[in-house]
């Protein structure tokens, strides 16, 4: 099955943005994609970052396009080119004013995670000591996000804050990007239960070939991780999961380094060293050998394609609503 039989949609990249890497996104196929554009950020920051994708749609037209809505994404797949989901890893952009949250959505927000790592004033990272769960303030801005309809991401929150926001919502939320600690033990990693649990509850999981999540590390290969996406449908159900790669292409050691740091420069919270992506998929542009390794695990043509985007797009129009 090629790419072009596909509707491909990845979770979340976050790669280091260019012509060099949209082109790569052409070549694999991808009908959309969830791009990050806050990680530690504030509100004037993340506008510059969102400024510069501006700038991106303008001198790249014939690569790129926003998304808004799942239309939108199959508009992109027609044009031959890849939909852009602007996406933030964290919600420290909102600050403390809820207004900001239809100020994102109006720029073209369509996914947000409720913590990256550490504390927030909403919930609690994965790497915290001490999870105290999703504040009021927190349950104010989950409440804001539904009403505009921009989807909850929970893949770098604690367990209990997790929990609270899947209860909270009333849209389907996510684990954009995550894989099973089952697999592998990680604080980043989700237990089988709660991936059970946010599935249970209409939520939807994206699973992610970051090597340090997965069993065998830089020495993955593509085999390995169909086997991992597998594992989580064996739990969730072929109908909730997708492909969220967490591509850091063309990335270096400086923004490993701030990524790695609470707030971008504070205490080291992990050091992933060298990331090797897997054999087979070390590029967006590899994206095609992807249906491949599913095909050859002995994955039906609706499995393949459901997992490769249709499930994004279910999931997608019931939080945006088109």
């Amino acid at each position: 099955m090629s790419v072009q039989d596909l509707v491909i949609v990845d979770g979340l990249i976050i790669s280091n943005f260019s012509r060099a890497v949209f082109e790569d996104m052409r070549k694999g196929g991808l009908a959309a994609a969830n791009c990050t554009c806050c990680v530690w950020e504030n509100f004037e920051e993340t506008m510059r970052n969102i400024a510069r994708w501006n700038r991106f749609f303008k001198d790249n037209t014939d690569l790129i396009t926003p998304v808004r809505t799942t239309a939108d994404v199959m508009a992109a797949k027609k044009a031959g080119k890849t939909g852009i989901i602007l996406g933030f890893q964290n919600i420290s952009a909102f600050e403390d004013q809820i207004g900001y949250v239809k100020l994102f959505k109006d720029c073209g927000v369509g996914i947000a995670q409720m913590a990256y790592n550490t504390q927030n004033f909403c919930a609690t990272g994965c790497y915290e000591s001490v999870d105290r769960g999703l504040s009021d303030f927190g349950h104010e801005i989950v409440a804001e996000m539904n009403r505009v309809g921009i989807m909850c991401d929970l893949s770098h929150v604690g367990s209990k804050s997790s929990n609270d926001v899947i209860l909270a919502s009333k849209k389907p939320v996510c684990y954009s990007h995550i894989c099973p600690s089952a697999l592998k033990k990680h604080p980043r990693n989700k237990s089988d239960e709660e991936i059970k649990f946010i599935v249970d509850r209409g939520g939807f999981v994206g699973v992610t070939m970051f090597p340090p999540f997965l069993a065998k590390g830089n020495n993955s290969t593509i085999e390995d991780y169909v086997a991992t996406i597998d594992h989580v449908v064996n739990i969730a159900g072929e109908e909730a999961v997708g492909v969220g790669t967490d591509f850091t292409q063309d990335q270096d050691k400086a923004f490993f380094d701030w990524l790695c740091h609470d707030k971008g420069y504070a205490r080291k919270l992990v050091d992933f060293q060298e990331v090797v992506n897997p054999a087979g998929i070390r590029k967006i542009g590899d994206f095609g050998n992807l249906p491949v390794a599913m095909e050859k695990a002995g994955w039906s043509e609706r499995k393949i394609r459901r997992v490769m985007g249709e499930n994004w797009l279910r999931v997608l129009k019931e939080v945006w609503g088109a």
